[in-house]
């Protein structure tokens, strides 16, 4: 049952009442009670939450990249202080890590060349099975399978380094050992290929959704050409997606650059300049997670492994911006 209640003669708007609950009439009366007083409407209410939620995702960047800053002050802080008595060229150039020499030898280029070996290994194994496996879920499984996969995927990505690197250290190190003939297994290849399991979950999932992402046009029209669907795969869809492939292989990089306890487990940790991917060796985040518990606070040893720590930052700041730029660049 509806009624009106009252008259503009007695001072109060007319309300409308809709089983014993008031609504006001729209108009420079709405909003307010029978009292004369204003109560915030739901479009005030809905206007003063967005500008909260824009204000606190606004200040969560503005702490994200306070946090970076912080963690570059704070490497450089210790980093830089071991070039107050060790040479800048001696530390980039040198061929000898030995902190237990008389005088002490710092040079980074045999845990440059480890990394480097490593991470090349990782990557040309990663990124084909990673791009095979990226297009299958994408173009040619079934929907019932292809949620399988994906979900298999992402579970690779949650196991532990340190169960990867114990694996390898025992089933995948004695085998890379019999198949080549080496005196160890220990070696970058061994490392290559445990980082390479580890990095494929990263680059699939950013393939696939970079394939997925496609315009189905783009297909279709492919197809209504007479293209075959490898056709329209290889020469329509791969590279209308390339910036988000370019983006996930940078990424997988950098996901193998910064392990640290696998490859300390299965490389061999020889701080030596590798002259092949057979031989054993040393990498710049092992030697931080190794000798950073023998060290003296505030000693050479100390400084140096900040200087490693600044480069390694700077090394994986470089990937993640060259990623970011290739994923945000515009198709022409």
């Amino acid at each position: 049952m509806c009624f009106y209640r009252g008259s503009m003669n007695d001072g109060f708007p007319p309300t409308l009442e809709v089983q014993g609950r008031p609504s006001f009439f729209r108009g420079k009366h709405a909003g307010m009670t029978q009292d004369g007083v204003r109560r915030p409407t739901l479009t005030t209410m809905r206007k003063i939450r967005e500008f909260l939620i824009e204000k606190i995702i606004l200040l969560d960047g503005f702490a994200c990249i306070l946090f970076v800053l912080l963690i570059f002050f704070f490497l450089a802080k210790d980093g830089l202080a071991l070039f107050k008595t060790f040479s800048l060229a001696g530390f980039f150039f040198g061929t000898l890590w030995n902190p237990l020499a008389e005088p002490p030898q710092f040079g980074i280029v045999p845990l440059l060349l480890g990394s480097l070996w490593v991470t090349l290994g990782a990557t040309i194994i990663s990124v084909p099975l990673g791009l095979a496996c990226a297009i299958f879920i994408g173009e040619i499984a079934p929907r019932w399978l292809r949620e399988i996969l994906k979900a298999g995927v992402e579970l690779l990505a949650a196991i532990p380094s340190i169960v990867i690197g114990f694996i390898g250290m025992t089933m995948l190190a004695p085998v890379v050992k019999i198949i080549f003939h080496l005196p160890t297994g220990l070696t970058a290849l061994s490392g290559s290929i445990a980082l390479a399991f580890m990095a494929i979950p990263t680059i699939v999932s950013i393939m696939e959704d970079a394939i997925t992402a496609v315009p189905r046009n783009y297909k279709e029209g492919s197809l209504a050409l007479g293209a075959t669907h490898w056709q329209t795969i290889y020469r329509v869809i791969i590279p209308a997606a390339s910036s988000g492939i370019v983006a996930s292989i940078m990424l997988g990089i950098g996901r193998v650059i910064g392990e640290t306890m696998a490859v300390m487990m299965i490389t061999g940790n020889a701080s030596v300049i590798p002259k092949s991917i057979f031989e054993p060796v040393r990498t710049m985040t092992a030697t931080i997670a190794a000798e950073m518990g023998e060290t003296v606070r505030g000693s050479e040893h100390y400084f140096s492994l900040f200087a490693v720590g600044l480069v390694l930052f700077a090394i994986t700041f470089a990937i993640n911006f060259v990623a970011d730029m290739a994923l945000h660049r515009k198709r022409k």
